[in-house]
């Protein structure tokens, strides 16, 4: 668009063999206030092209009838080079079948001789419309050009990512790829799926910028990684995945352009990726199959933690669940839990993930990931038959963030379970440690009320309905001593304060269950060291 059309005026151009003609037309009427401009003026049609060539008009005012080139050939001339240029034919009444062939020729209106100056003005404003909405429809098709190349990338983006998900006729895949120039073959392909590691807990709290910056580095570094070998588009999946299709037929060379990918990942940036492989397809109405065994690879560098390749080669046709535990390992880890043995609940853990898991071949994730959630959610019923619920929650709220983490690995599955299992087992002990320290507490009130009599195991046992066994095992761990030597510690206490009271040491022994005085004694003084005439000296000694 020239100048004059960027400030919104149109050029007119007047060819007439009467010079007395042209120069009226040219200056009387008030060209400029209607945003014309007589471009130039001509007095024959050969000048008059020479002119149009120079000037390009947009419009033209020529007679019919003119020496070296009459009306119609310049018509002809004109809308070869110019055909958008608007040509008004000044015509005699006598000349109309030249003014309708001119028509035909793609002229725009025609004025019968003689005229007025209003009829000329009228016809060449109506011309000027015309012009003006030429103008408007090139200026949005220019602009929707532009924003449609502007889009282009992501036009492409979203026609490839339709193609990963649908499949799609060979025919109008093909058309389309030509329309969005996509910089591939259109035959031969693999598909990858790059997943960045540990992406969620790496960026959590950082700012946008910072999580664009990193995305961007790393589609780069895939990007040039993948030039020096093929072509090849990127697609940003997610926020923390790339979908990577590149020309090639040869696997070997895709799977080490995939190693190459996360080599140059891991020695450029703090960051490594887990890619998944599919096989290699050869039209593009298969990119689809080849992206879901791409994702499906994806999937098991569950087992990994990633920083690796893995290709849907070394999974194909593998059942879902290949392995399951047995019922009684199950019943096994739910006893121990039961009981609060951590250690043998561990141990369980470790046999059952034994028997689910065979190195040689290993079950699909979802299926092994699935197996760990049902497990912990049996931790939790098992605990709620012991424990009311707000107990239990925060082990229900653990399974909970853990299903809302991105891919975790059967590192973090089996982080889970260890943890619910030494939680689980804590709170049994300690629910059994308040139990056992109750229990105790009631036995000892019970000895400190019958230090008068001789006080057995199997009394007091029987007194808490435990048997006597569970019971002097229970006393010593909660009370750190023995049954007996407990109540020797009780018995002999009193007898100390009884003696600083000024109590006889034969009243004593019977208060405290002793029979005979002289066996109270011997035993008082194993317990102190001196007879309890001698401690009562020695305490008013003191004194």
């Amino acid at each position: 668009m020239d100048q004059d059309q960027e400030q919104g005026k149109f050029k007119l151009c007047i060819i007439d063999d009467i010079k007395s003609v042209v120069e009226m037309i040219s200056r009387k009427p008030a060209w400029q206030e209607h945003g014309i401009e007589v471009a130039g003026t001509a007095l024959d049609g050969e000048e008059g092209l020479r002119m149009i060539r120079e000037t390009r008009p947009d419009m033209v005012l020529t007679d019919i009838r003119m020496p070296r080139m009459d009306g119609l050939q310049m018509t002809r001339a004109i809308l070869d080079f110019l055909p958008g240029c608007k040509i008004i034919i000044l015509s005699a009444y006598s000349e109309f079948s030249y003014a309708q062939e001119a028509i035909r020729l793609g002229a725009l209106d025609f004025v019968k001789k003689p005229f007025s100056l209003d009829e000329i003005v009228k016809v060449v404003l109506k011309a000027k419309e015309l012009c003006l909405q030429e103008r408007h429809e090139t200026a949005r098709l220019a602009a929707m050009e532009s924003r449609i190349k502007e889009s282009m990338p992501i036009l492409r983006q979203e026609y490839l990512t339709f193609l990963l998900h649908h499949q799609t006729t060979e025919a109008d895949a093909r058309s389309r790829w030509a329309y969005l120039e996509i910089p591939l073959a259109q035959h031969d392909f693999f598909v990858f799926v790059a997943e960045i590691d540990h992406f969620a807990e790496k960026l959590q709290g950082q700012p946008v910028q910072e999580v664009e910056l990193l995305r961007f580095s790393l589609h780069n570094i895939l990007e040039e990684t993948i030039s020096a070998w093929t072509r090849g588009v990127i697609i940003r999946e997610a926020t923390d995945r790339y979908v990577c299709i590149i020309n090639g037929s040869d696997p070997d060379t895709a799977a080490l352009i995939t190693e190459a990918c996360c080599t140059n990942v891991s020695r450029f940036s703090r960051n490594t990726l887990s890619i998944g492989m599919g096989l290699g397809v050869a039209s593009i109405h298969e990119l689809a199959a080849a992206y879901g065994q791409a994702l499906s690879a994806l999937g098991y560098h569950f087992y990994t933690g990633g920083n690796g390749v893995y290709n849907y080669g070394d999974i194909e046709n593998k059942p879902l669940a290949l392995h399951s535990y047995s019922a009684a390992a199950e019943q096994e880890l739910l006893f121990a839990l039961r009981s609060g043995n951590t250690g043998k609940s561990l141990q369980v853990l470790d046999q059952l993930f034994a028997e689910l898991l065979d190195n040689d071949l290993l079950p699909e994730p979802r299926y092994v990931e699935s197996v760990g959630y049902e497990l912990s959610f049996r931790i939790c019923r098992v605990m709620l038959e012991q424990f009311p619920y707000e107990q239990v929650e925060p082990l229900e709220r653990s399974i909970e963030v853990m299903k809302h983490r991105v891919h975790p690995s059967l590192q973090d599955i089996r982080g889970l379970l260890d943890d619910l299992c030494r939680e689980a087992c804590s709170l049994v002990e300690e629910a059994r440690s308040v139990e056992s320290t109750r229990i105790i507490q009631q036995a000892k009130a019970y000895i400190r009320e019958h230090l008068n009599t001789s006080l057995s195991l199997e009394q007091v046992a029987k007194q808490i309905s435990l048997s006597q066994g569970y019971f002097s095992n229970l006393f010593k761990k909660v009370q750190g001593v023995s049954f007996q030597q407990y109540v020797m510690h009780e018995k002999m206490e009193k007898a100390k304060a009884m003696l600083i009271d000024g109590l006889q040491v034969q009243e004593i022994a019977l208060d405290l269950g002793y029979e005979h005085r002289r066996y109270f004694s011997e035993v008082f003084k194993k317990y102190t060291g001196m007879t309890p005439s001698e401690f009562k000296l020695h305490y008013l000694g003191k004194e």
